[in-house]
């Protein structure tokens, strides 16, 4: 596993539960302190996080690394 595809697991979660209707793009990017454009960008896979925005999202949806060894259609429990 690579960098990249721990970016892609978490671009992947955020999709996942944007689409689920837990939260929003507005209100993640609002939350986190990052630009709402900025996270559309990186959902629509024409950007990349930096490392500090992947840390501010990581902390702001309280998941970790390991958690993005599973996707998260793979979890039955959220």
């Amino acid at each position: 596993m690579s960098f990249r595809d721990l970016h892609d697991r978490l671009t992947d979660h955020i999709l996942y539960r944007v689409r689920n209707g837990e939260m929003s793009e507005r209100g993640l990017a609002r939350r986190a302190g990052i630009s709402q454009p900025h996270l559309h960008n990186v959902l629509k896979k024409k950007r990349l996080f930096s490392l500090e925005s992947a840390d501010l999202l990581l902390r702001e949806l309280d998941i970790s690394l390991l958690d993005l060894l599973v996707r998260p259609e793979d979890l039955t429990y959220r």
